[in-house]
């Protein structure tokens, strides 16, 4: 009898005793119209004009969680709340199966949502959690960088937008990531730093302002947007602005990892931030009981991609490592690369070749991912302490990737999200035929850049430019109804070159003084635009 006993105190201990991990969700926001009629009591004027840019209106997900529910909840003996979500109306708790099971007795709560999804059947078998170390260090290589970053701002084309001054200026990215040492002291941030680009940020694994802490991949992650050292590192987005949140525990891997994230993205939101990377990706933890399955890589399960996908409907844009698992028993992309609307980027090496760790795709929905990609093989980046070192993974091709995402939208600041998205994915060389393993391919960030002015090969009647090809000069016939008009020549790169006036009387046009190459026409004909192609020889 004793033994008997003793096994049943020892399986009510794993059973009912131990401690869970799960989501309560609510089915009501009370107070909804004040904070329609006092916007700014929930979003920054930044993020109400980007709302307003995109059309985008505010809608219930935008309201905060009742702060009674947050109480009650709260005072239940033996629940811990871990992280919230006014997004998804749901507070991330902790605490036994039967402490969670009795929220459900609350009138204002919709649903328990278990890690263990075993728990959330009833008649189902409630498997025995095993733990497991989850290695949560990236298998990189390091050496020490005595070329430059080169080749990777290059190799998307990247350098031609820079010296068009598209370098992010006016454009915010949040970084959500581990920890940030040495930001706050390495000389690769000193321009971040003596340009007031750092925001702000904050640690929402250990709730305080001390985000210039916890492990250094977030500070090397930082550096291919923001680093900048003369000869040595040049990152994609040099003048863009930084908020740093932590968001991932580096010495232990739980959902509540997600739930932190999405409630970072809620306060990148909320300060109208316009490009989220995340070079994290969450597919198993610890207790093994949490793990995601490949069939919930479908852009609408986990909390995470749930949340990403909010963050895209309020207008911005998150980028995201496609993980780095290709040579994994599972080698398919994790949350949230998984997400509709995230834009998920895989790994090539400095010849344009994928390396072999980037995780593939498809999406378990049979979408294409990663949708696009990036240099993260030998990656130059800088460590926390200042060194100019080499890096592999797709940690490090998201955040090369999300630094031209801000350069190009700094472009086309009337643009909306999507429309940024498009233009990149539809500028990669491989757009016409993609797959799972290099998605659309490698971006033209010049290309987009072109294509985002509008320009079309034009093929009306009531114009004629001839020759076109041109040596030196371009003759020019209006139609009877065209009487006055005005020519803007500009290059590949969207900087005019020629604006005047032409009327009936213009013949012609000099182009003498300009190089050969491929030039793009815009004609504004009493109000009716026509655009197309120059070619001068």
């Amino acid at each position: 009898m004793k033994k008997i006993l003793f096994f049943i105190l020892l399986f009510s201990c794993f059973s009912g005793f131990s401690q869970e991990d799960a989501w309560v969700y609510f089915n009501v926001k009370n107070n909804a119209q004040m904070y329609y009629d006092n916007p700014l009591g929930m979003l920054s004027q930044r993020a109400l004009d980007r709302r307003t840019k995109q059309n985008i209106p505010l809608d219930s997900k935008d309201i905060p969680i009742d702060l009674s529910f947050i109480s009650k909840i709260k005072a239940v003996s033996g629940i811990t709340v871990m992280a919230k979500s006014k997004w998804l109306n749901a507070l991330h708790i902790r605490g036994t199966q039967a402490q969670i099971n009795s929220l459900k007795s609350f009138s204002f709560v919709e649903k328990v949502d278990f890690a263990n999804k075993a728990l959330n059947s009833t008649g189902k078998k409630v498997l025995s959690a095993k733990m497991k170390a989850v290695n949560k260090v990236l298998e990189t290589k390091i050496d020490y960088a005595y070329g430059s970053s080169a080749n990777q701002i290059q190799m998307l084309k990247g350098d031609l937008l820079h010296q068009q001054n598209y370098t992010g200026s006016e454009k915010i990215i949040a970084v959500m990531d581990a920890g940030f040492p040495g930001v706050d002291t390495a000389q690769p941030f000193q321009r971040l730093r003596d340009n007031n680009q750092i925001l702000g940020g904050y640690d929402f694994v250990n709730r305080n302002t001390n985000f210039y802490s916890g492990d250094s991949h977030g500070a090397m992650v930082l550096s291919c947007m923001g680093g900048y050292k003369d000869n040595a590192l040049v990152g994609t987005a040099p003048d863009a602005s930084y908020y740093l949140f932590i968001t991932e525990d580096n010495n232990a891997e739980n959902p509540v990892e997600e739930s932190y994230w999405v409630e970072a993205a809620e306060k990148a939101d909320s300060l109208g931030v316009d490009v989220i990377n995340t070079s994290l990706g969450y597919f198993e933890f610890d207790n093994t009981t949490y793990n995601h399955t490949y069939n919930e890589m479908d852009g609408k399960t986990a909390f995470m991609t749930r949340g990403a996908e909010i963050a895209f409907s309020r207008g911005m844009i998150v980028v995201a490592s496609a993980g780095n698992e290709g040579t994994a028993v599972n080698p398919h992309i994790a949350v949230p690369a998984d997400g509709i609307s995230v834009l998920t980027v895989g790994a090539v090496n400095a010849t344009k070749t994928k390396t072999s760790f980037s995780s593939i795709g498809p999406s378990f929905d049979g979408r294409v991912k990663p949708d696009v990609m990036a240099q993260g093989q030998a990656a130059v980046l800088s460590n926390p302490s200042g060194n100019i070192i080499t890096k592999d993974g797709t940690s490090f091709s998201s955040p090369i990737m999300a630094g031209m995402v801000a350069c190009l939208w700094q472009a086309f600041p009337d643009k909306t999200n999507q429309e940024i998205k498009d233009l990149i994915v539809k500028s990669a060389d491989t757009y016409s035929s993609p797959n799972n393993h290099y998605g659309y391919g490698i971006p033209d960030f010049s290309s987009a850049l072109s294509n985002g002015l509008g320009v079309n090969d034009y093929s009306q009647t009531d114009i004629i430019i001839y020759p076109n090809p041109t040596t030196d000069v371009v003759s020019i016939t209006l139609s009877s109804d065209s009487d006055t008009g005005r020519i803007c020549v500009f290059n590949i790169l969207g900087k005019t070159i020629l604006d005047q006036t032409i009327d009936k009387n213009t013949k012609s046009i000099s182009l003498k003084s300009i190089d050969t190459g491929i030039y793009f026409y815009r004609l504004n004909l009493n109000g009716t635009l026509k655009t197309g192609k120059i070619i001068k020889q």
